[in-house]
């Protein structure tokens, strides 16, 4: 089996190393169909010329139809009905291969973990994780066991007998899936020979000094190797389904296809390795999709060797699958391959008995972080925590691609409309970045101590002081509140009172910055000129280390911070799927994403009005730079003004909307994968019509009746805010006839593929 190569692009480094190869390479994305339903894929490689010989794939032979993309429009029921067959599982082995099984690198690891639970639920002793073997991660992580299934052991002892370390065990997580770990140092002896396996198999070489790439060779050879052992041992019962996670994990189905091995494979990339790249050199991404060489581009990044296997592994699989749709548009024109099944990324949703519940954990963290904030601005105390809004952007530290940029931007413009329409509400922004740091700021130490102590010395004085009225009240006396608290007292609050002093602003970063000059954060907070500041309404904290419940500074986990705030604001450019959120949603908490994400454009062909239910979508797709920042601003000042009823009851409809994240709903695109794989590699035993839609019933969720139904329309009519406006916060709220008022107008899903109406056009978008 040949699999497609490119030719290099802007990369001397390769261009000797293929140039002995021929003008025309074959790629056989065969399904192992009967003979004629093969699809040949050409890619004409031209010699000593600079012209663009980007890969044209043409269909050959197409008597087997392709299958439809399973596109999330055709979805869009919250629970719809499955009308196929449930998958013979006690017949079936399904392994899971991911380079962060029991290793925390990124996102994958979170999307591996929260989905064991239900996978394993449904498979059993049937369902196998696989990755890497670290020590330390074992020591902690994993439970070691004997296999349960003897064939498992035979294969992992052909493996060890030859020199190659293998683990097995349970996974300390929800569902405590096995796992087999491959330690890759053991095997590492055998390198260069699976180097030239892999370049007789695909013509693909590996540099010697991109080590992430070669152990993932050594992984891949390993699993591809355990992969003919079991299949070897288990013959034609029980089948075996291999999923395999990102790139890292590619040469295991690569090496696995090209030697035959019979078993169905579903390859997902969560987001495309060059798309990374681009985005992350700021490049107008989503404009010029159809515009970019792509291997002239891999080539000047020096990973064309990353794109070859991350492609090879693509088109290897029986099924490609990606997080969300707008990925799936990316892949189709970083990959040129149109993903089978779109498999969003879900959590593992635990529902409260009754819905104050989370409204009360809402308020519990709500008040760790009003006490954080009063040792934080000490001495600039001037606002009321009352009617302060938290709002918090967390993740990776990449300023334009998490929408750090814009972010930063709007607080400047919401600044404005706050001062200048005298509005008493404050923003007090955090931002949750790891960077790099020396240690903690002095200045924020300070104020935790300082409002430790004004506690301390309050809640003294309040002993002695209710003491002193308790034994006038048993003499039947009134007491003389002069009497009370005496000289030293006073003297004591007075003291705590000077020692509240500052004459510096309240620090901006809770930590020292080893870049400060150069940080793109604190540049941008520079420019736009919030160093909190008394006038300032909206406050920023750039606290640039991820959160812990032992941090001596602000002593909370992620959990609990996210339910203390009001808003969290992710306004990414680049997002494939993201997770936070999700996060937030389930949690009851409002969120604002954007279309250029994937869980943006989940919701929004989910639900009819996502600004009513706590999901704010800025359009950073088919807006500019300027309009998507208004647009951010209106969306932040429209928050503002709501009260605090309607901020109750946005939240009870936020978390409602944690049913469509549950893996208990999103584990069903998986298990259609798993059929459709099935299907392809063994189509005498399993069938899937390729062609037809699925047969499903669905809803959207529709504006709700009662306020607010969009953030404009909540608005108050003038900017102030009245004195009685929370009069009314006891006003019942009835969660079961909002939920059947949402019943009401259930609507039915759209037309599988199509575009909605009045949506412009991507492009370089395909219609299909």
């Amino acid at each position: 089996m040949h699999v497609l190569f490119m030719p290099v692009w802007g990369s001397s480094e390769y261009s000797g190393f293929l140039q002995k190869h021929a003008d025309e390479t074959l790629f056989y994305n065969s399904l192992d169909k009967p003979e004629g339903s093969v699809r040949l894929y050409y890619c004409i490689h031209t010699k000593g010329t600079d012209t663009d010989s980007s890969c044209c794939l043409s269909d050959t032979s197409v008597k087997m139809p392709l299958s439809r993309s399973l596109s999330m429009t055709s979805l869009s029921g919250v629970l719809p009905a499955w009308e196929e067959d449930e998958l013979p599982v006690e017949d079936l082995l399904l392994f899971e291969v991911a380079w962060e099984v029991t290793n925390k690198v990124g996102g994958i690891y979170t999307v591996i973990q929260t989905k064991a639970k239900i996978t394993a639920d449904e498979w059993g002793e049937n369902y196998y994780m696989m990755g890497p073997y670290f020590e330390q991660n074992f020591k902690t992580q994993v439970e070691a066991c004997e296999p349960p299934n003897p064939n498992i052991r035979k294969a992992m002892d052909s493996l060890i007998h030859n020199g190659c370390q293998v683990h097995f065990g349970r996974w300390l997580i929800e569902g405590s899936p096995y796992v087999i770990l491959f330690d890759i140092g053991s095997a590492a002896w055998n390198l260069d020979r699976w180097k030239g396996d892999l370049w007789q198999t695909c013509n693909i070489g590996l540099p010697y000094h991109d080590r992430e790439a070669n152990d993932s060779l050594i992984l891949g050879s390993l699993i591809a190797w355990f992969f003919k052992e079991l299949t070897d041992n288990l013959g034609d019962k029980p089948n075996v389904i291999a999923h395999f996670h990102e790139w890292q994990a590619g040469p295991g189905l690569i090496l696995s296809r090209s030697r035959k091995i019979p078993m169905a494979t579903v390859f997902t990339t969560h987001a495309t390795l060059l798309g990374r790249y681009l985005c992350a050199g700021n490049a107008d991404f989503y404009n010029n999709l159809d515009k970019f060489n792509i291997d002239k581009e891999a080539g000047e990044r020096q990973i064309y060797h990353r794109y070859c296997l991350e492609r090879a592994a693509v088109h290897c699989a029986h099924v490609f699958t990606t997080v969300s749709q707008i990925t799936a548009v990316e892949a189709n024109h970083m990959l040129h391959r149109k993903p089978d099944v779109v498999t969003p990324n879900g959590l593992n949703v635990k529902k409260f008995s009754a819905m104050h519940e989370f409204q009360n954990l809402h308020s519990t963290s709500k008040a760790r972080l009003q006490e954080f904030v009063r040792g934080h601005f000490y001495g600039h105390l001037d606002f009321n925590l009352e009617k302060t809004l938290f709002f918090f952007i967390a993740g990776r530290y990449e300023f334009s691609n998490k929408g750090a940029d814009i972010f930063l931007e709007s607080l400047s413009r919401l600044n404005y409309l706050l001062r200048v329409h005298r509005n008493d509400v404050t923003v007090v922004v955090f931002i949750i970045m790891p960077a790099k740091t020396d240690n903690f700021n002095v200045e924020s130490l300070k104020g935790q101590a300082v409002r430790k102590q004004l506690w301390d010395t309050a809640h003294t004085v309040k002993e002695k002081f209710g003491t002193k009225l308790y034994d006038a009240l048993l003499k039947g006396n009134i007491p003389d509140m002069n009497s009370i608290l005496d000289r030293d007292d006073f003297t004591i609050m007075k003291r705590a009172i000077y020692a509240t002093q500052r004459h510096s602003l309240p620090p901006v970063t809770t930590h020292n910055m080893l870049d400060d000059s150069t940080d793109p954060i604190l540049s941008n907070v520079r420019r736009i000129g919030l160093f909190n500041s008394r006038n300032d309404r909206v406050k920023i904290i750039f606290h640039p280390e991820f959160l812990s419940s032992t941090s001596p500074l602000l002593p909370m986990d992620y959990e609990d911070f996210v339910r203390g705030c009001n808003l969290g604001v992710f306004p990414s450019y680049y997002e494939p799927w993201g997770y936070t959120p999700g996060e937030c949603a389930v949690m009851g908490i409002p969120s604002v994403t954007t279309n250029l994400s994937g869980f943006g454009c989940f919701m929004e062909e989910h639900v009819t009005d996502p600004a009513a239910y706590g999901i704010y979508i800025v359009d950073r797709r088919f807006r500019s730079p300027e309009e998507s920042c208004n647009q951010l601003t209106q969306f932040m000042f429209s928050f503002c003004q709501q009260s605090r009823r309607q901020r109750i009851i946005q939240r009870n409809r936020t978390e409602r909307l944690s049913d469509l994240l549950d893996w208990r709903y999103l584990g069903r695109f998986y298990i259609h994968a798993r059929h459709l794989a099935l299907s392809r590699a063994f189509p005498e035993k399993f069938k899937v019509d390729p062609i037809a839609p699925l047969k499903t019933e669905g809803f959207r969720y529709p504006r709700p009746y009662s306020v607010p139904p969009s953030p404009s329309a909540s608005l108050h009519s003038t900017p102030h805010h009245s004195d009685v406006e929370d009069d009314d916060d006891d006003e019942p709220y009835d969660e079961d006839e909002e939920a059947e008022r949402d019943r009401l107008n259930f609507k039915a899903p759209l037309v599988l593929g199509a575009m909605p109406e009045g949506k412009k056009k991507q492009p370089g978008e395909s219609g299909n």
